[in-house]
């Protein structure tokens, strides 16, 4: 009867703990992580274009035409599939050849003050120039990709944007990228020439980048649930999370560190971090967001390129982004968390097949190849960690 007792005793103290209730702090953080919380998304001035209806009409067109490819067979769309978040499944993308990398989810990517997975890029059209002359994506060049448009949408594009330039003299094949018959092909052209094209080409990833603007996050049941609890109101049918999953939020914004960086309405501070996250075999040597701070800074279309639309009061991310630091080796852009559970496998190069192992990686913190890691090892029960998992699935539902 003794042991019985204490049997009770304890059910009804775990019951109790399931029923706990969330604090002040705990509800505002909460709140914060919710949807509704997400500010306006703000005007892009370096892209005039980048609300314009058909621009956007234009962008969703090129996105998944597989006539912007060096071979025709490879769109925007090849990697970043509609109906899978805008991403792929795989460990790394598929274009032409196989990258090096996971390809990511689109949805709220216009809100991101640097784009991939090392931040390369500094704005949406920027980014969307990147794949195409990329000899493992698209593959192709900027004077192929201008010929192509002139003949399959320059109607079209000069309704929207402005005339094309005179490609007369311009080869078929010319890009700074490429192959030495096509960077020799460019280096022979006039600087007007040379602008011209860039010109063009730069009008390409306006227009993709006015498409992906509309790309956004649906709400879930977290969203229905912080919305209930910031509202004072008991959340209930689809907005209810069972003990588990509050079990596992509680820990997310608390022990578990989760939330340090996974934080906001997008479950992403947007920063780039060394996390110990190991290589993979086989692929070459990837160091982060430290081996591209000279090519964000040199390439012809960031911010701080006369192809950018407005003034550089607009290039203040580029201006003081951080160009140099320890913490940059191997460090990595935060991915979003809504849909996550949806999209294995995770990390940049498709490191963990589920997210139980990838919460064995942040529980272990083990030390990194090169660098340090910023993470350090948390106590987590199983009963924790499958609370943990609970709770991340709730952003995708």
């Amino acid at each position: 009867m003794r042991r019985l007792a204490v049997a009770l005793a304890f059910a009804a103290a775990m019951a109790g703990c399931g029923r706990q209730e969330f604090t002040e702090a705990e509800k505002r953080t909460i709140a914060s992580m919710s949807l509704s919380a997400l500010a306006p998304l703000p005007l892009d001035p370096t892209n005039r274009f980048a609300d314009d209806p058909g621009a956007a009409a234009l962008g969703a067109t090129l996105f998944f035409d597989t006539g912007m490819s060096r071979d025709g067979n490879v769109a925007c769309g090849t990697c970043h599939k509609i109906d899978r978040q805008f991403q792929d499944d795989l460990p790394r993308g598929v274009g032409v050849g196989e990258t090096n990398r996971r390809t990511m989810p689109l949805a709220g990517v216009a809100r991101d003050p640097f784009l991939f997975w090392d931040g390369r890029r500094d704005s949406l059209w920027s980014q969307a120039l990147a794949p195409l002359e990329n000899p493992l994506e698209h593959a192709g060049n900027r004077a192929a990709y201008v010929h192509y448009l002139k003949r399959r949408f320059g109607e079209r594009y000069e309704r929207i944007f402005r005339p094309l330039p005179d490609l007369t003299g311009v080869p078929a094949n010319a890009g700074p990228f490429g192959t030495p018959a096509e960077q020799a092909a460019w280096a022979a052209l006039s600087d007007t020439q040379r602008d011209g094209v860039n010109m063009a080409f730069a009008d390409i990833g306006k227009a993709i980048a006015a498409f992906e603007r509309a790309l956004v996050h649906p709400p879930t049941r977290f969203d229905r649930f912080a919305d209930a609890l910031a509202k004072g109101a008991a959340p209930a049918g689809d907005a209810a999370l069972s003990e588990e999953e509050q079990a596992g939020l509680r820990l997310f914004i608390g022990r578990a560190n989760c939330s340090t960086c996974h934080t906001g309405p997008r479950f992403t501070d947007n920063h780039f971090h060394n996390t110990g996250v190991p290589p993979v075999a086989g692929l070459p040597a990837d160091r982060g967001r430290i081996a591209v701070v000279e090519e964000v800074l040199a390439d012809p279309f960031n911010c701080f390129g006369k192809l950018r639309d407005g003034g550089e009061e607009a290039c203040g991310e580029l201006r003081f982004m951080q160009k140099s630091a320890p913490e940059l080796v191997r460090a990595y852009k935060t991915p979003s968390l809504r849909g996550v559970a949806d999209r294995a496998p995770f990390m940049h190069a498709g490191q963990f097949a589920t997210l139980e192992k990838v919460l064995d990686h942040y529980v272990g913190a083990p030390a990194s190849v090169e660098g340090e890691t910023e993470i350090h090892p948390v106590a987590l029960s199983e009963r924790e960690r499958g609370a943990l998992v609970a709770f991340l699935k709730t952003l995708s539902e």
